[in-house]
């Protein structure tokens, strides 16, 4: 397994929509790390390339994750924000997309890591068939599945997974469900890790919120073999981070999840597009996603952090500008001082 080859348990988190690049991949995975690239809106072809330019960047394993494709929505559901944003956009002049669903070329995912393995591959937003886990088996790779609820561990055990990332509710970004529903549940990170571990035997990634040594400890005091970490690499030079992002992160802010830019609940920094349309916003993934692409990629063009989903994990103002690798070698570094520490007390 993976997990018990890292000289680091510090997984690097995808990462989708921009920060994600294969140098802080690479960079992450030669600090004895386990890096990942992402391939959310990405063609299986581009997917390739990014893989391709790790591999000639480090020989260390790397993790490439994929987007299960989901259901589309009915429009109806959405019929109403879609109205209310297109009004405050012709006021504004603001661009906006088509809602259009699609399934993030997810087959032809599945067949390029069949047929060009990457040591695992991991599922965010719901949980691959037995029959895709057993064809990646087969071609060498570990599947790891990102669960938010025990009931959802429990499905991807069925399905034959061999890790789980337990993403708790302080994480940036999209929240990993299964479903994208208003009920579902929001745990934080340690009681997931707890009733997780309570409910299948499979090695647990903790993810949320850990940006600093003494986190990476907590969980793995908590029963993690490792935490994937995001928001601490996105100030990194190797991050494809854009300049308002970057400025945003270094800056307090609150935190909240919104569905106000994708149409799935997502954890960002505040900012005037989420004050504003947040209590409007529809569940309609990738539908509403398609129709602020354009406004959010020329607002990051313009540096306008007022109209860009500021992703980010509750613990962002610990984030640090330093190369990837110094970052993975600190929370180790850290992290064993704090259970030398931990230890003294006990």
């Amino acid at each position: 397994m993976i997990l018990d080859e890292l000289p680091s348990p510090v997984v690097l988190a995808p990462l989708a929509g921009g920060p994600s690049t294969p140098e802080l991949a690479a960079a992450v995975s030669a600090a004895g790390g386990l890096g990942f690239i992402a391939t959310g809106y990405l063609r299986a072809s581009e997917a390739a390339a990014r893989l391709d330019r790790v591999r000639d960047l480090t020989s260390r394993p790397v993790g490439v994750n994929v987007f299960a494709a989901g259901e589309p929505a009915d429009p109806a559901a959405y019929a109403s924000y879609l109205e209310h944003l297109r009004h405050w956009a012709a006021r504004h002049d603001v661009e906006l997309g088509e809602p259009r669903y699609d399934d993030d070329d997810f087959e032809a995912k599945i067949e390029w890591l069949a047929q060009t393995p990457a040591e695992v591959v991991s599922f965010t937003f719901g949980c691959p068939s037995s029959g895709v886990v057993e064809r990646l088996h087969g071609a060498g790779s570990e599947v790891w599945v990102t669960v938010t609820s025990p009931e959802e561990a429990r499905e991807a055990q069925r399905a034959g997974a061999d890790v789980l990332v337990a993403q708790g509710a302080e994480a940036g970004g999209h929240r990993g469900s299964f479903a994208n529903r208003e009920d579902m549940p929001v745990y934080g990170l340690l009681p997931l890790l707890a009733l997780i571990a309570a409910a299948v035997p499979l090695p647990l990634v903790a993810s949320g919120g850990i940006a600093d040594g003494a986190a990476l400890a907590a969980v793995l005091c908590a029963g993690a073999r490792a935490a994937q970490i995001g928001t601490a690499f996105m100030l990194a030079p190797e991050a494809g981070t854009s300049a308002a992002h970057r400025a945003a992160l270094r800056a307090p802010g609150e935190t909240v999840l919104t569905r106000a830019f994708t149409g799935r609940a997502a954890r960002g920094i505040r900012n005037e597009f989420i004050a504003e349309h947040e209590s409007h916003a529809a569940l309609a993934y990738p539908e509403l996603h398609h129709v602020t692409a354009a406004m959010r990629r020329i607002a990051r063009e313009r540096g306008d952090a007022t109209r860009i989903n500021l992703w980010a994990g509750q613990a962002h103002e610990l984030a640090v500008e330093r190369p990837a690798a110094e970052t993975v070698h600190e929370l180790t570094r850290a992290a064993r001082a704090a259970l030398r520490r931990a230890a003294e007390r006990l």
